[in-house]
């Protein structure tokens, strides 16, 4: 057994490789049929040192840096060749400068006056960038949660970091020593909100539209929160089943790359919704894996999902929800905040789903907990509301670069680098 798992392992690594290497070669031709950037450009960097599978991350703030971009221009700093790939052959994502080595991340810091750096993720290769003084490195997040990754010690290592609102701020206040919130963190709300893309593939009828979105199975215990293998089989034979529901199911792209068990109840899922749909063509249940996100939340008269940032991107669109009890006891679960008054489905009650689902949207006292916990963690979501903070936030920050830059403080020196980055393929 040994050996032949380290003949998969190095199978995978090269196949791997070899898809960097083709993806390199695609960047560079796609980059050559564009024009050059202008030096001294770009105020404001976006770093995603991510490859394609973790494109969900950039994919949400799309909108809001096209929009923000319209007063300060802003580039994407792609380190990986898959993720640089996808960013230029998306539309409506923001300029590409693909620097794969130190050297040229080194070359293109070097030609413009990057002020202010925006990160999604906590990727460990952020510390390359991390590396340059005199510029605000800020965490923005790929979404607002009650995670542990959402009060992850790694926060300190960023000069500022924007939140959505009041919850994010208590749970840093609760959870990090040392941890000056009022001073480092800016609340910004849910741009993401007022940018709902998409068009809905189905024509409106009489049925109840159920939006059920589960994360991936997790890589360790503490952080098993998906339901496919556990809630979504029979919440979703449940729905199809009653003849009065559609189904937009909309998993979580890594679903299944650690459990395989959990991988085949996705796909038993999708055949669920096949078969439905050709029994009834009226049906017209989604099976959604597509990058845009936002008619689904709009549309769906209630949303099932596990905890992970989808329980927030509903939230604020202050529409029900219900959220799947981890069945892992050892799953961690925040409690302190809105988990602690939300609608838990767990595994017994999936199977009741059509029920659960009536009586949230009926229950008008879960409707008027549901306002409370959108103003906790949102603030004020009428529309524009959320864009108007993140470019004050992003303008108080260039406001004391200028400060700080008018002191005339000396130049910190960088130094040589460690160049890893192989995956680059060159």
């Amino acid at each position: 057994m040994g050996a032949l798992s380290d003949v998969k392992k190095a199978y995978g690594l090269l196949r791997r490789a070899l898809a960097s290497r083709t993806a390199v070669q695609h960047v560079r031709r796609m980059l050559a049929t564009r024009e050059p950037f202008p030096d001294d450009h770009f105020r404001i960097a976006v770093y995603f040192a991510d490859g394609a599978v973790n494109m969900y991350q950039m994919r949400q703030w799309y909108r809001p840096l096209a929009e923000l971009a319209t007063r300060w221009p802003v580039v994407v700093l792609a380190r990986h060749a898959t993720g640089a790939e996808k960013l230029l052959e998306e539309d409506g994502a923001p300029p590409v400068a693909f620097v794969p080595t130190v050297r040229n991340l080194e070359k293109f810091v070097a030609r413009h006056d990057i002020r202010i750096v925006l990160y999604v993720n906590q990727n460990t290769r952020n510390f390359q960038m991390f590396r340059y003084g005199r510029r605000w490195h800020v965490f923005i997040n790929h979404g607002e949660s009650d995670k542990m990754y959402m009060t992850t010690n790694q926060y300190k290592a960023y000069d500022y970091a924007f939140v959505a609102g009041q919850a994010a701020r208590d749970r840093l206040t609760r959870t990090l020593w040392d941890y000056d919130v009022d001073r480092r963190t800016l609340e910004i709300g849910r741009p993401q909100a007022d940018h709902y893309s998409g068009v809905v593939p189905f024509a409106p009828d009489a049925r109840t539209v159920v939006l059920y979105a589960p994360t991936w199975e997790g890589d360790r215990p503490s952080a098993h929160y998906g339901s496919i293998a556990t809630h979504g089989e029979a919440l979703v034979g449940a729905l199809v089943a009653s003849g009065s529901h559609r189904v937009i199911y909309r998993p979580h792209p890594r679903s299944g790359v650690v459990d395989a068990a959990y991988g085949a109840a996705h796909r038993r899922i999708l055949t669920m919704l096949e078969q439905a749909n050709a029994a009834d063509p009226s049906a017209q249940h989604v099976y959604d894996d597509g990058p845009e996100l936002g008619w689904q939340l709009s549309t769906a008269d209630v949303a099932v999902v596990d905890i992970s940032a989808m329980v927030y991107d509903r939230l604020a669109a202050g529409k029900p929800l219900l959220i799947t009890r981890p069945a892992d006891d050892r799953a961690s679960v925040d409690e302190s905040g809105y988990l602690s008054d939300c609608e838990w489905l767990t595994v017994d009650g999936a199977s009741r789903i059509v029920e659960e689902v009536e009586r949230v949207r009926d229950d008008e006292a879960s409707v008027a907990r549901l306002r409370m916990w959108v103003q906790h963690y949102f603030g004020d979501t009428s529309p524009g509301v959320a864009t108007a903070k993140f470019h004050a936030a992003v303008e108080e920050l260039l406001a004391r670069w200028d400060e700080w830059h008018g002191r005339e403080i000396g130049d910190v020196p960088t130094g040589p680098a460690d160049d890893d980055d192989v995956d680059a393929g060159v």
